[in-house]
Order: C-alpha cells, then structure tokens, then sequence
C-alpha cells in the first residue's frame, strides 16, 4: 500500500517511540472542530502494519453516551434502548477515517456487530473515509456478521469462536488492505485478553495465532467509565 497524495502533503510524524503521526484535518461535517491525530505502538510494527494486507484490525465501536445504558434484554438493532455514540464520538471516528485514509490504511473489508453503536461507527469511519477517497468509500464491502454481537446478550454470540475464525481464515486480498472487524470490548478482551478504549483498534496477525502487534487510535482517545477506573482522570 503506497503513501497517499493526502497524506505526503499532510501528514507528518511526531515520535517514532509511540510511532504518533500528526494531521492537519478538519472534519468536512463539522468545520472548526480541533485536529487530532493518529497514535500507533510500537513503532517496530510500523512496516507490516502499512504493507502487509493479510493483518486484521480489530477495533471496538467508537466512544458512546455512557449517559445512558442498553435496556435489560435489549435487541442488538433497538436503537432507541441502548447507548449509541456520542455527537463527540461521531467526530471522532469521522477524524479517525480521514487519519487512516490519508495514511493508506485502508481496510479491504468491513465485518460489523449488528448493534447500532457498531453499525454508526462504520457510517462515521466511511464518512471520513470518503472525506479522502470517495470512489473507495462507495465501493468498500461491509458486512453485517452477528458472531461479532455483544457476549452473552440478546441475539448475542455465544462464544468468540466466529471471531477467531474470522481472523484465522483471513489470508489477505491481494494488496487491498487488511480485514477490519468492528466488535465490542467484551469480545476483544475474550479474543486477545487486551482492553480497548472505544474506537482504539489492534493489529492483529492471523499467521501468528492472532498475535496482537500493537494498537493504532486517535491520540485523543481515552478510558470509558464503563469499563476503566476514570477516577485518576478527575484529579
């Protein structure tokens, strides 16, 4: 995968510890937001995570309104009675499309978890994909697969089993770019025994037993109180 035109004009790197790259991007949808910009560790992985298309990239939806919980039982397409992303969230993964594809981090294909928060992060990612490249942003295959749907819930999956399938059986797509698979944090922590952040993604290589080689997410990106202990954050 070559550098983009978008990114040899944009894009210049920050820190080849954290492998932090900096872009200057606004969001077309909300003009004046701030910058943000890509942070990936460690920088070693730097050469297979931009060439190699037989990588997974596994990431948890992006951030949500933790102001308001799924409902008991509640259906992985009810959208009015569970959390869904956030306006600042939208924003987010929108900037974390441009970010990628300015980068030629352009995933092959999508496979998505049926639950609404899932399904609008592929929406906003796409949105900042096309901010780059439209004509791939159109023709970029997303599938809908409910082996990705939230552990132990309502039509949820029973098992990551599918999951670890999905990266196993993955074998590239011929210089297209790697598989991405939009999943939960429950389902990540179970497949790799990683904790995300939502919107963080880990690159994971299916010819090492699905070896995770580190984690690419927005440098803006941060513990969700659902999930971490945020209190150090209000001191």
């Amino acid at each position: 995968m070559a550098t983009s035109v978008v990114a040899e004009e944009k894009i210049r790197q920050l820190s080849t510890h954290m492998g932090e790259m900096y872009a200057e991007i606004e969001a077309p949808s909300e003009p004046g937001q701030p910058k943000d910009s890509l942070r990936f560790e460690p920088w070693q992985m730097i050469d297979e995570m931009f060439v190699r298309d037989d990588l997974v990239f596994l990431m948890r939806h992006g951030p949500t309104d933790w102001s308001k919980l799924d409902i008991k039982d509640v259906a992985p397409t009810d959208c009015a009675n569970q959390r869904v992303m956030s306006p600042q969230g939208k924003r987010d993964v929108e900037n974390l499309g441009i970010l990628m594809a300015s980068n030629d981090l352009k995933p092959a294909r999508i496979v998505v978890s049926e639950w609404c928060r899932n399904q609008q992060t592929v929406e906003y990612l796409k949105k900042g994909f096309g901010a780059v490249d439209a004509a791939y942003a159109d023709g970029l295959e997303v599938e809908t697969e409910p082996a990705l749907n939230l552990l132990l819930s309502l039509q949820g999956a029973p098992n990551v089993s599918g999951m670890r399938d999905l990266v196993q059986n993955w074998e590239g797509s011929g210089g297209n770019g790697p598989l991405l698979m939009i999943s939960h944090y429950t389902n990540i922590d179970e497949l790799t025994d990683f904790r995300v952040y939502e919107g963080e993604i880990l690159v994971v290589d299916p010819k090492r037993e699905g070896r995770v080689l580190g984690y690419l997410r927005l440098r803006s990106a941060s513990p969700d109180v659902g999930h971490f202990d945020t209190d150090y954050l209000e001191q």
